[in-house]
């Protein structure tokens, strides 16, 4: 009953809201996804990964109950229990394999190794929902294997390497593409927002117990004004405040067009790392990054038919 009134309510608000603003915020939410990229591997070079994110999620709980608890608070019943741990265990496997996977490659990197989810989530949806892809997410595919191939080519010598930092990245785009899917399925049953709160306090709980059993407590460096400014950068900017535009924008442009302004995220992530960064681009991730992207807007472009 909660999840139909939302749809009326969401069918209703669209007729008046303007459709330009509503793409406008779909891009500042693939801005601000770009950004968390750098802005984490600032971060990271102070505060150890699991500190990092157990401190972004519950920073992301807190905003939501304070501006969603009365969307939020009526879902929190047993149906929800199993949801939320999926939901919650998969994110928290996205993100541990990305945020350890970052400490060790260039932020662009990562951004566009991680885009493979959405190449692999059709395959996702194949396993868990029995929906069989098309011939076009076979082809991205090959496509977006060639890509990671390129990206692992060592400069000069021509052989393939993936380090560690690269084949967790990997690892956080297939894990992501369940998340995904299962978000899709529970979104449904559920009100998004509550769905979205429960997955960040699960895997919010999770980052904390591993930062407690496995890394050292906070320390004076956690509150220098920089690495504060990342904090808050992550978890308002690129957690909670692109989490309300992508469900405002969804709710606004049809998903296969949203779909693909939201994967410039790897563009801007790039951009970012050359300028403020200095990472050096070669020849051999930059045809890489190119056919991933490519891959990214097959697949996407796909789900048109």
């Amino acid at each position: 009953m909660r999840v139909r009134a939302f749809r009326r309510w969401r069918s209703e608000a669209s007729r008046g809201f303007p459709p330009n603003l509503a793409r406008l915020m779909l891009l500042c939410c693939a801005a601000l996804w770009g950004g968390s990229y750098l802005v984490a591997k600032v971060a990271l070079g102070v505060i150890p990964p699991m500190w990092l994110m157990a401190l972004r999620m519950a920073g992301a709980c807190l905003v939501m109950l304070i501006l969603f608890r009365r969307a939020i608070l009526p879902s929190l019943d047993r149906r929800i229990v199993v949801p939320a741990l999926l939901v919650g265990v998969t994110y928290w496997g996205t993100m541990t394999t990305q945020t350890i996977g970052l400490t060790t490659i260039d932020p662009g990197r990562s951004a566009f190794l991680t885009a493979a989810y959405c190449v692999i989530t059709p395959f996702a949806a194949w396993a868990i929902s029995r929906q069989r892809p098309r011939a076009i997410n076979l082809m991205a595919a090959v496509i977006c294997l060639a890509g990671v191939g390129f990206v692992a080519l060592k400069p000069g010598s021509g052989a393939l390497s993936l380090g560690v930092g690269d084949l967790l990245t990997l690892a956080c785009a297939v894990i992501f593409s369940f998340n995904l899917t299962l978000l899709g399925v529970f979104s449904q049953r559920f009100h998004p927002i509550a769905v979205t709160f429960v997955q960040f306090a699960v895997a919010g709980v999770l980052f904390l117990a591993g930062a407690l059993l496995t890394e050292p407590g906070p320390t004076a460096a956690w509150l220098e004004p920089g690495v504060v400014a990342s904090f808050l950068y992550l978890f308002l900017g690129a957690t909670t405040l692109a989490q309300i535009m992508q469900n405002i924008g969804l709710a606004h442009v049809p998903a296969a067009s949203a779909s693909i302004i939201m994967c410039t995220e790897s563009l801007f992530s790039v951009g970012f790392s050359a300028l403020f960064w200095g990472e050096a681009i070669g020849w051999n991730s930059a045809v890489g990054f190119a056919l991933i992207f490519a891959a990214v807007l097959m697949s996407v472009v796909g789900k048109r038919g």
